[in-house]
Formats: structure tokens, C-alpha cells, sequence
């Protein structure tokens, strides 16, 4: 049996490879939109990829089934309840999948969505599992949330139940040798409390998971219907791309460098522009109108909370970080990167943009303090709910940021407005795109709520 993990950390998504060497036959789990790592890998173990499985549809990403579909003529398979416009092998509980001696059995676990499924994976038919792959469902320490997408007629409720029995009934009774491999990890906005850690095993989930201890059904659809993280604006529309048949990712693609007059010309037009760079380049000049999400932090997840899958953007970048921004962008189905401009020695941005360029004003804790005291600005803390359940700025105004591009409105247009997060990466994120929004009086807090703290 071959068993290979892909992690991707700006979106925290892990897919998988399942392979069997004496039939030379593989699935590919929950793929990316850049299947070349699967296929590259498939040719060096010798394996023909001949199915694709979606554990559910994916919201936080559009999926690469199709692209894989494409490079193989490999089926698709979901669960029962999937619905898509393109033909798809439904995959019912209790099914088997053979790719040889290696057996994939199918587990129906709905709770995160109507249509999720798990894979318990066995070296044989009749051996013991080795290995469940179990999408949105089981995470290392928590589980999938019940409030994203496909809901249909049902309730958050309804579909927290049934992840209560998915993980009671279903995957808790596994042997606790079974190695947990789930689809995302610490920092995915699909659950709120994921570990770090790739893997785990069923036993050690047991024993460590909080949202898998003993409870009753009624005191765990509340523990998971509570204090998840905001819905970035762009992930229905993931959802909607991943179930409909859409353009594929060019593996080929390469975005074309400007040159400063077609940076003009874009600007002028209203083409969004994305800057890569850190939040101290950032500060230290940038171009106008630009919202600062960089790259170094969760870039794709958080590009889709300040743009809409389809606008047309520039990025700004540091050299050499310009095809891979671009492809984390496609990965969410963010397509329209129409090209982009470097930043020049030390970060900054050319010296010929020089009429376009803003600096980003920014407050230390000492003067929030006092400013706070004499009433003289609005305070906005963006970070999620589960974040403030430990402790809060008196007075802040709580808006999520992938809640912020939607209730600008809800700010005062008359006083200053100073942002905070955590740290101070999506204080940036939000400052810039309020400033782009018309909103001249901005800063953010730097270092954040724990700089606050220290203080």
C-alpha cells in the first residue's frame, strides 16, 4: 500500500495519494487545483490514478477533480447526497473501492455536510483498518462545523446531530490503532479548535479531543454551533464551482509582469490591487488604494475575504513570490491575476510610483490607551468570537474581518478608526481595506491584542 499526505499551510488542506503497488493502480482524496505533485508522484510509484474522491464539497477551495479527470480520464466519486453537473460515481456506506490487494471502505459521515464521507483504508480486504481519511468530519482535536455550505432545507441543528452520530456511531468504534488523516488543519476556518498535527490515531483522538468526550447529543450541538470562525465571503462560491463543471487551471500558466504605465492604466480602471508584501514594507509606502495581505501569512483564504472570486487584480510582490501568489489564488478560484509588479530593493515599491504612494499610519498600545480614555476614536477588534472568549480590548467594537468588507457601514465616518487582531497580520489586512474603501482615518494596532496584553 502506498499512503501519501500533500499539506499546503496557506490553506491548511492535506489530500492524499492511495495507491496499490502489485495492482499499479491510485485514488487521489480532496485534490488541490495543481495536481502535478499527484501525478508526478503517481509516475514515480508507477500507479495509474483511476478514481478521485471528494469527501464533500469543499468550500474553502475549489477541488482539482476535474483537472485530474482531464490528465487520467480517472472517475469522480462522492458521497450519495452529491449533486454536480458533471458525472460523478456515488459512493454509498458500506461500499468497497479495490485498487488490488489495497481495500477502501466507504463510511457515510454526514455532519459537516449531507454528502460527507470518510475512507477507512486496509492493506487487504479483512485486515484491520490502518488508516480512515476523514475529510471535514473528525479533525485532530475537533470536529467539522455544521454551518458552511449545503444546508438545503435542513438547520445548523440538524446537521450537528448528525455529525454527534457520525462520531459516536461510525468512526469512534474504530480500533484505536487507526490512523486519523483528516482534510485540514490548525487554522482552516472549517472547525475552531484544530491541532497543529498532521495525523493522529483514533485512541489518541479518544482520549485528547474535546469535542469527541463523553456528552450528551444536546450539550454537543451546542459546543459546535458556538464560536466557530467567520464564513469568508467567497466560500459559497467555492461550493458552487465545486459542484458545477468550470475552467480548468492552466498547469502551464504564467502571470505576466507590468510595466508601470499598464499598473497606471489598471489603477485608473478600478483593477484591485493585492500587496504581497509585510505588514512593516507595507506601512512603509505603498500604492494607494492597495489592500495589504501578505504572503506570508494565510494569503489565498484571506485574499477571498477582501476580493471577489472574478475581479481582476494586480499583486504587488516581492521577486521571485510572483507565480506562486498567483497560484495560491487559483487554488480559492481566483482566477483574474491579470499580472504583477515587484517591489525594488528593501521592499520598497519603484520609485517611479512615487505619486501614488501612501504610507499606512499604525498606533502602539501606549497611545490606544490614552486615546481610548479621552473617547477620541473607534475601536474595531477583528478578530473571530472563539478569539475573544479570551479576553477583549474594553469598548472595541467586535467585526470578524471576513465579516468587514460586508458592515463598513456599521463604522463612524465622523472619528478615527483603529483596527486590532491578535498580532497584527490581519490588522493590516483591515486597516488597507478600509483605507480602500474610502475610510481615511485608519490605523491599526501594532502587535495587536497580545501586544495589548503585555502592556
Amino acid at each position: 500500500m502506498i499512503l501519501e499526505q500533500y499539506y499546503i499551510e496557506c490553506l491548511s488542506h492535506a489530500s492524499y495519494l492511495i495507491g496499490d503497488e502489485g495492482s499499479g493502480t491510485a485514488i487521489v482524496v480532496d485534490p488541490r487545483r495543481d495536481v502535478d505533485g499527484y501525478l508526478e508522484d503517481a509516475e514515480r510509484y508507477g500507479l495509474k490514478i483511476v478514481g478521485v474522491v471528494n469527501t464533500h464539497f469543499h468550500a474553502d477551495f475549489v477541488s482539482g477533480h476535474l483537472e485530474l479527470r482531464k490528465a487520467t480520464d480517472a472517475w469522480i466519486g462522492f458521497g450519495e447526497a452529491a449533486d454536480t453537473e458533471y458525472p460523478i460515481t456515488r459512493l454509498a456506506h458500506g461500499e468497497h473501492i479495490s485498487l488490488g490487494e489495497v481495500d477502501i471502505e466507504i463510511l457515510a459521515t454526514p455532519g459537516h455536510t449531507w454528502e460527507s464521507i470518510s475512507l477507512l483504508i486496509r492493506e487487504s480486504a479483512g485486515a484491520t483498518p490502518t488508516a480512515v481519511l476523514t475529510g471535514d468530519s473528525l479533525f485532530i482535536g475537533d470536529v467539522g462545523r455544521p454551518d458552511l455550505a449545503n444546508l438545503g432545507n435542513s438547520t445548523n441543528t440538524e446537521l450537528a446531530q448528525a455529525m454527534y452520530r457520525t462520531v459516536h456511531d461510525v468512526l469512534l468504534p474504530l480500533p484505536d490503532s487507526v490512523i486519523v488523516m483528516p482534510a485540514h488543519g490548525a487554522g482552516s476556518s472549517c472547525g475552531k479548535n484544530m491541532s497543529d498535527q498532521l495525523t493522529s490515531t483514533i485512541g489518541e483522538q479518544r482520549r485528547t479531543n474535546p469535542s469527541v468526550a463523553p456528552m450528551s447529543e444536546a450539550a454537543f450541538v451546542e459546543m459546535i454551533t458556538e464560536g466557530q470562525p467567520s464564513v469568508p465571503s467567497y466560500f459559497a462560491a467555492d461550493v458552487a464551482l465545486n459542484k458545477s463543471v468550470h475552467g480548468l487551471l492552466d498547469p502551464e500558466r504564467h502571470v505576466p509582469e507590468l510595466s508601470l504605465a499598464d499598473l497606471r492604466a489598471e489603477l485608473s480602471s478600478g483593477t484591485a490591487v493585492l500587496d504581497a508584501r509585510s505588514v512593516e514594507d507595507f506601512a512603509a509606502g505603498h500604492v494607494s488604494g492597495s489592500v495589504n495581505v501578505g504572503f506570508d501569512g494565510r494569503f489565498a483564504e484571506t485574499a477571498g475575504m477582501v476580493s471577489d472570486i472574478g475581479d481582476r487584480i494586480v499583486l504587488i510582490t516581492y521577486p521571485g513570490e510572483e507565480q506562486e501568489s498567483a497560484k495560491r489564488l487559483a487554488r480559492i478560484g481566483s482566477d483574474a491575476v491579470i499580472g504583477y509588479v515587484n517591489s525594488r530593493a528593501a521592499g520598497t515599491i519603484p520609485a517611479e510610483l512615487s505619486d501614488l504612494v501612501q504610507t499606512a499610519p499604525r498606533t502602539i498600545t501606549s497611545e490606544l490607551a490614552q486615546l481610548l480614555a479621552d473617547n477620541a476614536v473607534t475601536l474595531v477588534d477583528i478578530r473571530n468570537p472563539g478569539e475573544r472568549d479570551f479576553g477583549t480590548i474594553p469598548g472595541a467594537l467586535p467585526i470578524p474581518l471576513a465579516q468587514l468588507r460586508s458592515r463598513i457601514d456599521e463604522l463612524p465616518a465622523d472619528r478615527p478608526v483603529i483596527v486590532h487582531c491578535a498580532g497584527g497580520w490581519r490588522s493590516s489586512v483591515a486597516a488597507s481595506l478600509l483605507r480602500a474603501h474610502g475610510r481615511s482615518r485608519v490605523s491599526d494596532l501594532v502587535g495587536g491584542y497580545n501586544a495589548w496584553l503585555d502592556a
